[in-house]
């Protein structure tokens, strides 16, 4: 599998059975906001999936181990990280189950392969940082994958809401500093809050990540689930954070 490494790549084990990664220091590497949202949406064993803005592959290949999904899509703008996201798929044979599309978010829908209210679950790690705000990352991929540049976060929203089928799923992760605009958004979009997680640190941290599940056109009952600790106070991941990667 040498053969698939490019100059600077490396091949890391994900864990999730056997998977496998092609990754590159220099350039954007997952962290785990991806294992979080790949692990807390719930997908039903016939759906059909699609991730917004997926990078290298990651959380398809991980929902390709987790769930049953009839059929699994990832759309990446970046052409280096859509080409290792295909490298990727060949890595871990799946290129049966996983296709991977390069576009902006926002020309999504002009895709032969994809229909208006054709997904049954929506995921996204969007760019986090408002446009202009922020500090500037040194690489372009970097700066795209964590900056709102070619596509904001009214537009992953947006697109998730048409991509749905009524009452389909819509999973992402992203900030506490951003969670007005995004129920906000939501709303404005038929998209309802149905399930919130504040993820922290450790115990004594406020939360750096919030996880929303909405439903298209869902009834108004949002449900806040017990917050997720990543660290213990020595340190170490906690029970829970192995339990989602499956350590002993």
């Amino acid at each position: 599998m040498d053969s698939l490494l490019k100059d600077g790549e490396r091949i890391d084990s994900i864990g999730f059975g056997n998977l496998r990664l092609i990754q590159k220091s220099e350039d954007f590497c997952y962290g785990i906001d991806a294992v979080l949202l790949a692990t807390f949406a719930d997908i039903n064993k016939s759906a059909r999936v699609i991730d917004l803005g997926t990078g290298t592959g990651i959380i398809p290949l991980i929902l390709s181990y987790r769930t049953q999904a009839s059929e699994i899509f990832g759309v990446e703008v970046q052409e280096n990280s859509y080409e290792r996201g295909l490298r990727n798929i060949l890595l871990n044979d799946l290129k049966e189950r996983i296709t991977l599309i390069r576009c902006d978010v926002k020309d999504l829908l002009k895709e032969q392969s994809v229909k208006s209210g054709s997904f049954d679950a929506v995921l996204t790690n969007p760019p986090y940082v408002k446009y202009g705000g922020g500090l500037k990352n040194k690489t372009e991929s970097r700066m795209i994958a964590r900056h709102e540049t070619t596509a904001e976060l009214s537009d992953f929203i947006k697109e998730a809401s048409l991509l749905l089928r009524e009452k389909g799923d819509f999973y992402m992760v992203h900030r506490p500093n951003r969670l007005a605009d995004i129920m906000v958004l939501c709303r404005l979009y038929d998209l309802e809050p149905k399930r919130i997680r504040f993820v922290s640190p450790n115990k004594d941290s406020a939360p750096n990540i919030i996880l929303l599940h909405c439903v298209k056109y869902g009834r108004p009952d949002l449900k806040f689930l017990n917050p997720l600790y990543v660290y213990t106070v020595e340190g170490n991941y906690t029970d829970e954070i192995n339990a989602l990667y499956e350590r002993p």
